[in-house]
């Protein structure tokens, strides 16, 4: 249940925020963490006792809050937008 390349090129194109961005940008970055951690919350749900997915869990989680809070820092408007668009709470 991981993140095809198909979906993932998909994610890039939606989020991009330059024509060169190949995923680098951290809100593309961001919506594929995001996709990566709803897959693997429903993992989680039938398999709660898998400690090696819940760790890896938690590392996307963190990643996603650090980049999150880099984007709030340099442009807050852009954060709004994002977390609204991905469907997240503040």
């Amino acid at each position: 249940m991981s993140v095809t390349k198909e979906k993932k090129s998909e994610l890039i194109k939606e989020y991009k925020t330059t024509e060169a961005d190949n995923g680098g940008s951290a809100a593309s970055q961001v919506a594929v963490l995001t996709e990566r951690i709803r897959n693997l919350t429903e993992h989680m749900k039938a398999n709660h006792k898998d400690q090696h997915s819940k760790r890896g869990l938690l590392l996307m989680v963190n990643r996603r809050k650090k980049l999150l809070a880099y984007i709030k820092r340099k442009n807050a408007a852009d954060y709004e937008e994002l977390i609204k668009k991905l469907g997240l709470r503040k």
